[in-house]
């Protein structure tokens, strides 16, 4: 025994490593949180994401009027999603960060275990993260598509259209998520070629 812990990645599969969880992490965080649009409904704040909602309007019986609740939820089911847009952007962008994540967990095991990551499957490894990053990519370019929905143009004045935002405004959360996608697809994609050690070749 060495003593030394035994890897499959180069000083740059290192570096890759790092730059996978740094971008599945902030996808994977955008994704989640519910901050993609953000708009306002009866005086209150209210924010979107693609399968997320922050404050919701419901009628107060014993008043007979609209109150908003300020919380922080799921949609009940997948078809509650408001357009069909967003629940094609949910999947689309849940499949991709999934990837991501992937990867970056394949990665991190490379650190460890020796002749896992080769310049091979490194390659694979990085068309997988280009892969995962452009499905990203699609759900935040679907997103817009949605903001002609009901529940969206109450929240933003009643003049969002597609692509339009009306009175309300992108939040941090889709620059998150389309910003790690950015970074897997142009960095991390580029960095997994160099990441895998030459395998050693055995005499036959």
């Amino acid at each position: 025994m060495t003593g030394k812990m035994a890897s499959s990645l180069t000083c740059t599969g290192v570096i890759w490593t790092f730059f996978s969880f740094l971008c599945a992490g902030v996808s994977c965080v955008g994704f989640f949180m519910p901050y993609w649009l953000l708009g306002s409904q009866l005086e209150k704040s209210v924010s979107f994401g693609t399968f997320r909602r922050c404050s919701y309007p419901v009628r107060d019986e014993s008043r007979q009027i609209m109150v908003m609740v300020e919380q922080c939820g799921r949609y009940a089911s997948f078809q509650a999603i408001p357009s069909v847009e967003w629940r094609i952007c949910t999947v689309v962008t849940g499949l991709g960060c999934g990837l991501l994540l992937l990867v970056a967990l394949t990665a991190l095991m490379g650190c460890c275990v020796s002749e896992l990551i080769s310049r091979t499957v490194g390659r694979v490894a990085g068309g997988i993260q280009f892969l995962g990053g452009l499905l990203i990519g699609s759900g935040c370019a679907l997103y817009p598509l949605g903001w002609d929905s009901e529940e969206v143009r109450q929240t933003c004045g009643n003049i969002s259209n597609q692509f339009e935002l009306g009175t309300c405004e992108i939040g941090w959360a889709y620059y998150c998520t389309g910003g790690g996608a950015a970074a897997a697809m142009l960095i991390c994609t580029w960095l997994a070629c160099f990441s895998g050690k030459k395998q050693k070749q055995y005499p036959y």
